[in-house]
């Protein structure tokens, strides 16, 4: 059993972990950077564009950890996007080179305290858990040697051909109703359709899929899909913050995809920051919610018949 002061120090270790982890988010939007927009693909990365993922489990990192081990990928400069603990790579056969820095991702989990415990036990309600993030080390794969060749070599990214035929067959599999035209991009919750201009209207044709990414992404807070709060007004921080979800849901749902769009959304940043200083877990919450709108809507393109034809007779030709 915990003492109280054990419970202090607890408490005061998660309020820490969510204010470090916000604080570096804060720090590179005032500088201008945006996390979750990193030039993929240029000189200024050696790494592929692409979710990260535990290079033993296969398993995809998600929510606040993607940003986080993308930024690593970009100041530390590694070649790739996979990641182990220290125990997973002596058990595929290599080992982490002595004198290496890991990088501290997170894991969201709940407790019960006694109190609490003892509380529902009297009144017979259930007990309330507290939600907290624990925290542990992982580390790139090039930060390790003797790995299997397959764990160690990473996989090159998407052919350019194969990755804009995919977003069109994304958004056949939503069943949102999706309109090409206007001058604006924008989802009407109440009507539940998204409309986006013609891809011509952009500077760079590429930043169209992100756009509509992004507004898919709100498509997805619809109440017949994952029923989020889509009711915050223009202005207001409950609408900033859910466009800081739909934001990441594009920026990973693109990385999923091998969509590499240029920086976007500098108009947002004043917001964004405003709802980060207020509430230093509202990244965490944010990240967690995009993570689930982008495996939605990927999960239904993973539904659709393997090589399906896309049918572009009845769309408009401009939203290839």
């Amino acid at each position: 059993m915990l003492s109280q002061k054990s419970h202090a120090r607890t408490g005061q270790d998660r309020t820490s972990l969510y204010a470090v982890i916000t604080d570096k988010i804060i720090a590179d939007l005032e500088a201008g950077r945006i996390p979750w927009a990193q030039p993929w693909g240029t000189a200024a990365i050696k790494a592929p564009l692409a979710m990260p993922r535990n290079a033993s489990t296969r398993r995809g990192y998600s929510g606040i950890n993607v940003l986080i081990l993308w930024g690593a990928v970009v100041e530390r400069g590694f070649s790739g996007q996979s990641w182990l603990t220290f125990r997973q790579a002596l058990g595929l056969g290599g080992h982490v080179r002595k004198g290496e820095r890991g990088t501290t991702v997170v894991f969201a989990d709940r407790f019960v305290p006694e109190g609490e415990r003892q509380r529902a036990a009297e009144t017979g309600e259930e007990p309330g858990a507290i939600p907290f993030l624990k925290r542990f080390t992982v580390f790139n794969t090039d930060q390790c040697d003797d790995l299997p060749a397959e764990i160690a070599t990473t996989a090159p990214p998407p052919l350019p051909g194969m990755i804009e035929p995919r977003v069109e067959a994304l958004i056949k599999a939503t069943g949102v109703d999706f309109r090409t035209g206007g001058n604006r991009a924008f989802y009407s919750p109440a009507e539940d359709f998204v409309q986006v201009p013609p891809p011509a209207a952009y500077f760079e044709t590429i930043n169209w899929h992100r756009t509509a990414l992004h507004e898919l992404g709100h498509a997805s807070g619809h109440p017949s899909r994952l029923n989020r709060d889509l009711g915050g007004s223009y202005g207001t921080k409950k609408y900033a913050f859910e466009e800081l979800i739909a934001e990441l849901c594009a920026a990973f749902s693109c990385a999923s995809l091998g969509i590499v769009p240029t920086v976007r959304h500098a108009d947002y940043i004043g917001s964004w920051l405003e709802v980060l200083r207020e509430d230093n877990r509202a990244i965490v919450r944010a990240a967690s919610q995009a993570s689930k709108a982008a495996d939605y809507l990927l999960g239904l393109l993973s539904e659709m018949p393997p090589h399906a034809p896309i049918d572009s007779a009845d769309t408009d030709q401009e939203a290839a």
